[in-house]
């Protein structure tokens, strides 16, 4: 589940219409919510406020052999007018599942950031702020957040802790997206690490006209894309490299909605296939296959999630004042408005070859969300779970 700076940052990007999905990092976003879930361990209990559309605090205490916790600050100058509260947020904002890719949109125009008062530019660039630290460890997070353009944005994360090698470490990501295509640069203090990705989107660009309609009678309306990133440390002279593709059905897809990836480390001889599917309107299963050509080792990991909708109770009719005066009864509505499902929890579970298994239980007990879960290794018979945890989440 995410924690609730998490999601504020998400409604961040949602409020200043960027698409953070689009980018080579997000190509297997849907597998690693359904198969690299984090169990938790011990007890945690957050305590999060948006105490204003501009400010975000967030206090998390925890007790895993011993006491831990941190202090979280946001800001935006971008008022965020979104839910907060753990009672009524939306539990598909906040747990991690399958992902429906949507279609791709047209990047605004920078013209339209332009805000003109007698005959000056006023307009400002939205920036968002966030610090956490952590005690007793005393270690310092920090990043800074800017968007410099309707197509690119500047990221700058930064981790201080006397245990890291010159006791911190920075790392700056410039990212550049126009729908199409997008790309991405970093540069990290870590190593002298320069790198560069990309991520290319066939089918219709989003900014030219579409002159046809698309074809949602095929068999397998959806998108490919493909991508590659490459790494380079300047300081202990070694690189890195990955090529990946994606096929995802798209919203109009009149089948079944599935993902499939590939993606490949020729350095490493790494070689890694997912396939994800909804097979249900509450249930969605997963498989992923790793294999390496040069010692011949293979891995193999199944998951699933199973969301759980609370029974609708029928609500009773009541009689208007007009009706009752009238000695008649209301007229029942012809074509009355569904109202939509509420979200009880999501079961979550996987397991792989070696016969380990993660299972996590998320949702909401009144204003409460949690996440209970455990991991469990069925080869050690003597003491199969290795980890029992359980989270609990409160914003207002």
């Amino acid at each position: 589940m995410l924690e609730f700076m998490d999601y504020v940052q998400n409604a961040f990007y949602n409020v200043s219409h960027w698409n953070h999905e689009n980018s080579y990092s997000h190509l297997t976003a849907t597998t690693r919510a359904l198969l690299e879930f984090d169990t938790p361990r011990g007890l945690r209990l957050n305590l999060s406020s948006l105490s204003s559309p501009n400010f975000a605090t967030s206090y998390t205490i925890g007790s895993v052999g011993l006491v831990d916790g941190s202090l979280s600050y946001l800001y935006t100058s971008l008022p965020l007018y979104t839910t907060s509260q753990s009672g009524k947020i939306e539990l598909h904002d906040v747990i991690r599942g399958y992902r429906q890719i949507q279609e791709l949109r047209k990047p605004e125009e920078l013209w339209m950031w332009e805000q003109w008062q007698g005959g000056k530019r006023i307009d400002k660039r939205d920036t968002l702020l966030y610090g956490r630290l952590y005690l007793p460890q005393s270690t310092l997070e920090a990043l800074y957040l800017r968007r410099l353009s309707p197509t690119q944005q500047l990221k700058l994360s930064a981790v201080s802790d006397s245990r890291l090698r010159n006791g911190g470490t920075i790392l700056a990501l410039h990212q550049f997206d126009v729908g199409k295509y997008s790309a991405d640069t970093l540069y990290s203090t870590d190593g002298g690490l320069i790198g560069i990705r990309g991520l290319y989107n066939f089918g219709p660009d989003p900014r030219k006209e579409v002159t046809e309609l698309p074809r949602t009678d095929d068999r397998f309306y959806g998108r490919f894309s493909a991508g590659a990133e490459m790494y380079y440390g300047s300081l202990n002279k070694s690189g890195g490299v990955s090529f990946g593709g994606r096929f995802a059905t798209l919203p109009a897809h009149k089948g079944v909605p599935l993902t499939a990836t590939l993606t490949l480390n020729p350095l490493m001889g790494n070689l890694s296939t997912t396939y994800a599917v909804k097979a249900g309107k509450n249930l969605a299963l997963c498989t992923k296959f790793d294999f390496n050509v040069y010692s011949y080792e293979s891995d193999v990991m199944l998951g699933c999630e199973l969301w759980k909708m609370k029974a609708k109770i029928p609500k009773e009719r009541e009689r208007s004042m007009l009706a009752k005066l009238e000695w008649r009864l209301d007229p029942i509505k012809e074509n009355p408005v569904p109202e939509p499902d509420e979200v009880a929890g999501v079961l979550k579970a996987r397991v792989d070859q070696n016969w380990k298994i993660g299972l996590i239980w998320e949702g909401r007990i009144k204003d409460l969300l949690f996440t209970l879960g455990s991991s469990v290794d069925m080869k050690r018979r003597d003491q199969p779970f290795r980890a029992i945890g359980l989270e609990l989440q409160y914003s207002s």
